[in-house]
């Protein structure tokens, strides 16, 4: 009989780590999660709601990762379409826009050959005749207006179903426990975290850390030797406005510095976001701060005639969410979006660690997970895969 309890032990239930949990839970592995506050706690409820391609990626060529999002936005919504939907999304250029017509054009182009030219990547220079059904843009000097499609999701939602897929594949979820610290044993690792009951030990043959903004202090609590990339977390703050849903997506440059903003329905009310900046404090904390709210009130005021009533008293909800990005010069946009996955040794690795990763290409993630720690595993238990296994609503896991 094996010393060891579980094949993998995964912590952190935000989105990567409820991937990674059904990934190896469909294998048939014996699987435990390990969450310090609740599921989707953190940045995985605090999102921009999309699942897309990321087609402002395209600037700074990152070809790869777009196809790879683009792929696995077709698979959500093959596998839930009960929270993943494709919106139509609206880009107005202006005179004072800094891209210009042929250049979007070419951007849409690009992102249509990478989805493989589907039915969803179909896109077009909306009619001015159809201007008037883009309810409050303001047209004066107006020169065009792209439509393509991209989808939406309650990111939330869907991390609570990628988690309930994994329970009903045999994983175990433990909520809230605090991990403590992680020590090698022979070939595989002995977990210490605490619960109401007290601390508790387990042992593991691999070890996940799928902590988002706090992978950095569950690695430095790993007595595994393992390289540690030099990150940043960038903030991005979004707003919910009182204010009617919009019939689409539009994706726009906000006036004060050229960044890609969105406004979007959610809810019955417009959501707007996001902004970037460096973030330094307890991921816990992260919060908007006034000055986040005005820049994005500004941005839609610039845009909407509607908006430029609107005042902070509009603002009727506030979040914001951490990315976990490489260390660097410049703005974060600029930064490259590769999730890395450092483990501790080469061969056999005991302990593995994801660093960044986008909402849209969680299922891809955790596959490529899987993959590392293949060498340290049992031969699968089923051959079920996850682009195909429908996932269930979750709702019973608020």
């Amino acid at each position: 009989m094996s010393a060891y309890a579980y094949d993998v032990v995964v912590i952190g239930a935000g989105i990567h780590g409820a991937g990674v949990s059904q990934a190896a839970a469909v294998r048939g592995y014996k699987v435990l999660l390990l969450e310090q506050n609740d599921i989707a706690a953190g940045t995985s409820s605090r999102s921009s709601k999309l699942i897309h391609g990321g087609l402002r990626y395209l600037e700074t060529g990152q070809f790869r990762l777009v196809r790879e999002c683009l792929q696995e936005r077709r698979t959500l919504l093959r596998i839930a379409p009960h929270l993943v939907r494709l919106v139509p999304f609206y880009i107005p250029i202006y005179q004072h826009t800094r891209r210009r017509p042929w250049q979007i054009r070419i951007g849409l182009s690009v992102y249509a050959m990478l989805t493989g030219w589907a039915r969803s990547a179909t896109f077009k220079s909306l009619a001015r005749a159809h201007w008037h059904r883009l309810t409050g843009l303001d047209q004066q000097g107006l020169q065009a207006v792209f439509q393509y499609w991209d989808a939406q999701t309650d990111d939330a939602a869907l991390t609570r179903a990628v988690v309930a897929s994994a329970l009903e594949h045999g994983a175990q979820l433990v909520r809230p426990a605090q991990f403590i610290a992680a020590h090698p044993h022979a070939e595989g690792v002995r977990v210490v975290y605490k619960t109401a009951q007290g601390q508790q030990e387990i042992y593991t043959r691999t070890l996940v850390n799928a902590a988002g903004p706090w992978v950095g202090a569950v690695a430095q609590a790993c007595m595994l030797a393992m390289p540690m990339p030099a990150i940043e977390l960038v903030e991005g703050a979004h707003i919910v406005v009182d204010a009617p849903a919009p019939p689409g997506i539009y994706y726009l440059e906000a006036p004060q510095d050229g960044r890609a903003i969105f406004v979007m329905p959610w809810r019955g009310q417009t959501l707007v976001g996001t902004t970037e900046r460096i973030y330094t404090g307890e991921p816990g904390a992260a919060a908007p701060r006034v000055t986040d709210c005005e820049y994005l009130l500004t941005a839609m005021a610039h845009y909407f005639s509607f908006a430029k009533a609107l005042t902070a008293q509009d603002v009727i909800a506030s979040f914001a969410g951490l990315r976990v990005l490489p260390s660097g010069a410049g703005s974060a946009f600029q930064r490259p979006r590769e999730t890395l996955l450092p483990v501790d040794r080469t061969q056999r690795p005991r302990c593995l660690a994801i660093y960044g990763g986008k909402l849209t290409a969680y299922r891809a993630t955790a596959e490529k997970v899987m993959h590392k720690l293949a060498s340290s595993l049992p031969p699968p238990r089923r051959q079920a895969d996850t682009r195909y296994v429908m996932l269930p609503s979750g709702e019973g896991l608020r």
